[in-house]
């Protein structure tokens, strides 16, 4: 048995300095020659014990970790992702997290992203809270500790300082976590470590690493134990081609031993597949894979924790964040084995629900179990772009249920047949690159398509009336009767049902018209003329009668249940008229079942 580095993952809001933070410790440039500053693919990097010795000086000491744990293998997480691509049975694939947060800006919609998922994967972190060189007044001491640094500060800048961190102290217990400030920590195993550190003048990251270090000896042991000669399991972060390669997987083996020629076990859309490599490659340490095209160095054989780059034909299919496994002789457990992973993953229920297409194995699980936690049924979910098959089955389920024939995908593409169908389907599709702006973006439609509804149903339910007919204004007696009528309170509308002070049937409302033009409704104050259906003049109703809309007994319950407050003060004296007329007939008119 041999212990391996521990796998670190770096997450956090876009621009609070993941990637500077790495690039302070691998020493090179990385962070100046990204976009804006943001990372934008995923990375790792092998930080060898002799660097971390370095960096932590007589703060490592006082560990004895010398001789167990080789080192550190940090992997980058691109802030605009979860560390979802990086996953493997069971949960994470990172051992352990930092949580990177900008101590003057606090926790942002990324950070309790992350946070959420670190929860969901029980993933051990510790919290850098970065940049205070950032903290007014804050005068930088350079490379040195964080208590050097901090006990050479003004009062007042130090105050400032411990206030921002009770921010956080208060944000990470209502999120469920007991915290501390490192050094004040009583208890590692219950509580989370924050770190304040610069990753920009290098302040703070002796005590970071030194406290990954401890963390790892205290409470992974057992979980680095790896057998070196067992074949290799892993994940894959990336396929892309290479100049003078060709078609490469860019993956993180966190256990066994994978060499060159060695039959490897790979997963597609479709199906899983063998294929057979023709190169290993490994970067030296302290370089990034995605910065090493040209230095690369072909190797037989590579143990875990490493990022290698395998060289192999037919892999151009491979899905990110899928299993690698080498495979000795159980060709056929190795395939059932990676087959039962995924489909735990995938889901496909044939019931009502949104359709759910995602990048990658481990994206599509948060997704799914974000939906999940929001209670969000699914009917399909699954890895690739969005299809024309996708649309029909979000189709079928808008029939039954609108708020559930939706797709939602993330960072993904939408074919262009998908694209045709979805005009004419008139499906709604949801589509990002950022987990929670997914989620967020379902809720809130949820909310305007729930109020959308209550509003269409308020306005089919049949609300309080009541109108007076004009004396001298009756020019029509019956076929159908026409008279003049005011709108005393509340509305009238087509086909509204009319009844007498008394609860007897008057009519129809027929037509409306005012000047000539035809009204949908009338409302209070409102003189027009009225056309009533099966109604006659001197037997139904007569000059200066006082007419109510009879409203249903089930209509009643809703209004009384759902939306009381939305109705005028008129609406409601109106109403219990109403209400009394019926119960004269019925005293047990709409008391019963009211809706709730």
């Amino acid at each position: 048995m041999k212990i391996r580095s521990p796998i670190v993952s770096v997450l956090g809001h876009v621009d609070h300095g993941k990637t500077t933070l790495l690039d302070f410790i691998r020493g090179s440039a990385i962070a100046q020659k990204e976009a804006g500053g943001i990372t934008q693919h995923i990375g790792a990097t092998e930080i060898p014990m002799e660097v971390i010795e370095n960096i932590c000086g007589d703060f490592l000491k006082k560990l004895d970790i010398r001789n167990k744990i080789p080192g550190l293998f940090f992997v980058d997480t691109p802030g605009h992702e979860a560390f979802t691509t990086l996953r493997k049975r069971g949960g994470a694939l990172a051992d352990m997290a930092i949580l990177i947060v900008d101590v003057n800006e606090g926790f942002k919609p990324q950070t309790y992203e992350a946070l959420n998922i670190l929860k969901m994967y029980k993933t051990p972190f510790i919290v850098a809270a970065n940049k205070i060189d950032k903290v007014y007044g804050w005068e930088s001491h350079g490379k040195v500790t964080f208590m050097e640094s901090y006990l050479k500060q003004p009062s007042n800048v130090q105050e400032k300082l411990d206030n921002a961190l009770y921010e956080l102290l208060g944000i990470l217990h209502d999120e469920g976590f007991e915290s501390e400030r490192f050094d004040r920590v009583r208890n590692f195993a219950k509580q989370i470590s924050i770190i304040p550190i610069s990753a920009k003048t290098g302040e703070g990251i002796a005590e970071l690493l030194t406290m990954l270090m401890g963390l790892a000896q205290q409470y992974l042991q057992e979980q680095l134990q790896i057998e070196t000669n067992s074949p290799a399991k892993g994940t894959i972060l990336e396929v892309k081609e290479e100049v003078g390669l060709g078609i490469t997987i860019d993956a993180i083996i966190y256990d066994g031993i994978i060499r060159k020629n060695d039959i490897i076990a790979l997963t597609t859309l479709d199906d899983v597949i063998t294929t057979k490599i023709r190169s290993l490659l490994k970067p030296r340490p302290l370089e990034e894979i995605r910065e090493s095209k040209k230095r690369f160095r072909n190797v037989d054989e590579v143990v875990a924790a490493a990022g290698i780059k395998i060289v192999a034909p037919n892999i151009e299919n491979v899905v990110s964040g899928s299993p690698l496994r080498v495979v000795k002789k159980d060709l056929e457990g190795v395939k059932e084995e990676i087959l039962r992973e995924i489909e735990n993953i995938k889901i496909d229920t044939h019931e009502l629900g949104v359709v759910v297409k995602a990048d990658t194995l481990g994206s599509l699980e948060a997704l799914v179990n974000m939906l999940k936690e929001m209670k969000i049924p699914i009917r399909v979910a699954d890895i690739g772009d969005v299809s024309r098959r996708d649309v029909v089955d979000a189709s079928i389920v808008k029939k039954e249920d609108a708020r559930y024939g939706v797709i939602i995908a993330f960072n993904i593409k939408v074919l262009p047949s998908a694209a045709t169908e979805i005009s004419t389907s008139q499906v709604k599709l949801f589509s990002a690159d950022v987990i929670y702006q997914l989620t967020e973006d379902y809720s809130q439609w949820l909310e305007e398509a729930e109020e959308r509804k209550k509003k269409e149903w308020f306005d089919a339910i049949i609300r309080p009336g009541k109108i007076r007919i004009i004396p001298k204004l009756v020019f029509r007696y019956n076929k159908p009767a026409i008279a003049g009528i005011e709108v005393l309170g509340g509305t009238v509308k087509k086909d509204y049902i009319l009844i007498q002070e008394n609860g007897s049937r008057v009519g129809k409302v027929e037509s409306m018209q005012d000047k000539g033009k035809n009204l949908k409704s009338a409302s209070k104050g409102q003189q027009v003329a009225m056309a009533i259906k099966d109604a006659t003049f001197g037997r139904d109703f007569e000059e200066g009668d006082i007419i109510y809309v009879d409203i249903p007994e089930n209509h009643y319950k809703i209004l009384e249940s759902e939306f009381k407050r939305k109705l005028s003060e008129d609406e409601l004296q109106i109403l219990e008229e109403i209400v009394n007329i019926k119960r004269k007939a019925d005293p047990n008119w709409g008391l019963n079942n009211i809706l709730r």
